[in-house]
C-alpha cells in the first residue's frame, strides 16, 4: 500500500504555535489592565517595555500598529509585552490615557 506524506506516530513534537492556538486565557477589559513600563537598553539602543495585555493575539497587534503609526517608531510583540524602540513611556501613556486604559508605572 502506497501512502503519500509522513506519520510522526510515536514521537512527542513541542511546537508552541500549536499551544498559542489552542492556549486558553482570560480577556478583560482596558480599564481592569494595569500595564507596566519598563525601560531597557539592548545593543545600547533603547527599548521601552509595555505590558501584560490580556488579549488575543489580533488585539495586541491592533494595538501596536496603533502605537507605532502614532509613535512613528518601531515595535514587536514578545508574549504580552509590547516593544517599543526608544524611550516613549511618557508619549505612551498619553495616547493610552486617552483611550481609556490604566497604568501601573515600575
Amino acid at each position: 500500500m502506497f501512502k503519500m506524506g509522513s506519520s510522526l506516530e510515536g514521537d512527542s513534537w513541542d511546537t508552541g504555535k500549536l499551544k498559542e492556538k489552542n492556549k486558553s486565557f482570560d480577556k478583560i477589559s482596558k480599564a481592569e489592565h494595569q500595564l507596566v513600563f519598563t525601560f531597557e537598553k539592548r545593543k545600547g539602543k533603547p527599548v521601552t517595555l509595555v505590558g501584560r495585555f490580556h488579549m488575543s493575539e489580533k488585539e495586541k497587534k491592533e494595538i501596536l500598529k496603533f502605537l507605532k503609526t502614532k509613535l512613528a517608531c518601531g515595535g514587536a510583540i514578545k508574549d504580552e509585552w509590547l516593544e517599543l524602540q526608544g524611550n516613549v513611556k511618557d508619549k505612551i501613556i498619553n495616547i493610552l490615557e486617552t483611550d481609556g486604559w490604566k497604568f501601573k508605572k515600575k
